[in-house]
């Protein structure tokens, strides 16, 4: 099946050798194989490959669990850090109006330890009713842990205990941790988080698909989205035409070269959570061991006033990838003007979305020219489809990108040495000595 995104490299063939980009190609497709024959590092966390294959029976349960939130509350708080909420709130922003008033409104908690963001979500909550979505695997990451343990005491006290049954759901893990005990023990609503699924890749588990359907959006078209992508790039096409291969190899091509940042590139504002997302995504996945593209964003042509000149003139080890949105949700054309004060009389009855294309088009080609490497990733415009499509792919070739490197991409070692320390300052039993030792290095650096 062919799919509706397509990658285009034609922007790096000037920095790389055709030798180059050929040996990584090959290193792409094996790495694919790898992935699919379920032979690579973590291969026991690779269960979100065939995910779209297995979803759309779920989707009718996690419909009617939206629709029974909906209906008890005009606002639903959403409790998860990194990939237990990144994925959702992506989605949610790219396909929301920004000025209109929502039918249900999403909120979200536990990203964050900071006080005056909980105090300022705990004052709004005092005059609205409310529901909660706990999103963890174990329940006891810190920071939605304390997010939770503060909304539950807030609901009891403003709503009663007699509600939170209804108005609280758990998306955990299917037999153990502390969500799941308490979710059983307070007979709270329960979806799946699977095993075989890291919380970077969850976006098509309830992770994401609740809170989709909770905002009003079609899961079932994002889920279609997901499955026609996984029918494109996973199995049967193992050469260069392969969009996953195509972007995986070329970016471990500008790597070898010594491009050793890549920025995501959108020119609508819709797309700001997609990059955190797609940072989270590839940060988490591939920076290990030494290695790894270090994975940073900016919106165009917004940026293009503040970071601009870094791109254009600044140090030579960045490259862009740039998601080109081919069709606008609206149409809006520049009206003209009697005495053309302001200079812009050419634009007159042209389209915003014509002006932004052609803005696009000549900053590609001045990055070029500045000695910046650009690919291109084309969409046909942002609704719950070509999203899914989207997210698929970037999953996809991050887990290939992940084994050219030759390091395990569903794994995050790196990710609990700051909690070994939070935990030691923190006072935690068990951390006695490790405490001793950083509040003296905390004496002498600070």
């Amino acid at each position: 099946m062919k799919s509706d995104i397509s990658v285009k490299t034609n922007g790096i063939s000037s920095f790389i050798r055709t030798e180059d980009i050929a040996l990584y190609t090959e290193r792409a497709k094996t790495s694919l194989i790898t992935l699919r024959e379920g032979k690579g590092l973590g291969n026991q966390f690779t269960g979100w490959l065939r995910l779209p294959d297995r979803t759309v029976e779920e989707t009718e349960g996690i419909k009617r669990c939206a629709a029974r939130l909906r209906s008890q509350a005009p606002v639903t708080v959403v409790v998860g850090i990194g990939g237990s909420y990144l994925g959702a709130k992506a989605l949610t922003e790219a396909l929301s109006d920004p000025f209109s008033e929502h039918e249900h409104t999403l909120l979200f908690a536990g990203h964050t330890l900071s006080e005056d963001y909980h105090a300022s979500l705990l004052r709004y909550l005092d005059h609205t009713s409310y529901n909660i979505l706990v999103i963890s695997k174990s329940g006891t990451t810190t920071e939605p842990a304390i997010a939770f343990r503060i909304l539950r005491d807030h609901m009891r006290k403003t709503a009663g205990a007699e509600v939170m049954k209804s108005r609280i759901v758990a998306i955990t893990d299917a037999q153990r941790g502390a969500l799941h005990k308490l979710a059983v023990e307070e007979g709270y609503e329960t979806f799946v988080i699977p095993d075989d699924v890291g919380g970077r890749y969850s976006v098509l588990t309830p992770v994401g698909l609740l809170p989709l359907a909770l905002a009003g959006y079609d899961a079932d078209a994002f889920v279609r989205g997901m499955r026609d992508m996984a029918l494109s790039v996973r199995e049967g096409d193992d050469t260069a035409t392969n969009i996953a291969i195509a972007y995986a190899a070329a970016r471990n091509t500008l790597y070898h070269k010594g491009y050793t940042t890549e920025i995501l590139i959108s020119y609508e504002p819709s797309l700001v959570y997609l990059a955190e997302w797609w940072k989270q995504l590839y940060g988490e996945s591939e920076g290990k061991e030494s290695k790894g593209i270090f994975p940073s964003s900016v919106t165009f042509t917004t940026d293009l006033h503040s970071m601009g000149q870094y791109i254009q003139q600044g140090e030579r080890k960045l490259f862009e990838t740039v998601i080109h949105v081919e069709e606008s949700r609206h149409s809006l054309v520049v009206p003209g003007a009697a005495d053309d004060s302001d200079g812009i009389g050419f634009i007159a009855g042209r389209s915003l979305t014509d002006v932004n294309h052609k803005a696009e088009a000549g900053t590609r080609i001045a990055h070029i020219d500045g000695g910046v490497p650009v690919i291109k990733i084309s969409m046909k415009r942002i609704d719950e489809y070509n999203l899914g499509q989207l997210m698929y792919f970037f999953e996809l070739a991050c887990a290939v990108s992940g084994y050219i490197l030759e390091i395990n991409p569903f794994d995050q070692p790196g990710v609990e040495s700051y909690k070994r320390n939070m935990f030691a300052l923190l006072g935690k039993k068990g951390f006695e000595a490790e405490r001793e030792r950083l509040e003296k290095e905390l004496k002498e650096k600070s």
